[in-house]
């Protein structure tokens, strides 16, 4: 019974202090707030001067986002035309025992390793060759 009544109380004190938070009460202290400087008026071209910096400001922060964001598009067409090699190196039955790692450099992709024989060479080749997208191939397998 004491349990129940601890519990119960503990859960109303913090209902109440969450409650509190929410609603803005502020544990002492005064809610208002003074300015000590007169108010001064001001002149036109001051707010215009701070308006084109911050509108200057605007442009850099949109141009540098659309920077990322385009480095960021071509990284992702990197990484996609990597995976879509990897697979199917991966999936391909002939290439069971080779050892070989995918590069891609905006359509340029490099293939690097070890192939146990000639035959494993070429399907490789040929397996990166015939990928949508690839416009280059950079080989550096090694034959065992």
């Amino acid at each position: 019974m004491f349990k129940m009544l601890l519990r119960l109380f503990v859960v109303v004190v913090l209902l109440v202090g969450a409650a509190a938070f929410f609603f803005g009460y502020h544990w002492g202290g005064s809610t208002t707030t003074r300015n000590s400087d007169p108010v001064v008026g001001t002149s036109a071209t001051a707010a215009d001067t701070r308006t084109g910096r911050a509108r200057q400001t605007g442009a850099e922060i949109g141009e540098q986002v659309a920077e990322g964001a385009a480095r960021a598009d071509t990284l992702l067409d990197e990484t996609r035309l990597t995976t879509k090699v990897k697979s199917k190196i991966a999936l391909d039955d002939t290439l069971k025992g080779s050892d070989v790692s995918v590069h891609t450099t905006g359509r340029s992709v490099t293939v690097e390793g070890r192939v146990s024989n000639e035959v494993q060479h070429r399907r490789v080749l040929q397996l990166v060759r015939e990928t949508e997208g690839v416009a280059d191939v950079v080989d550096r397998l090694v034959v065992r």
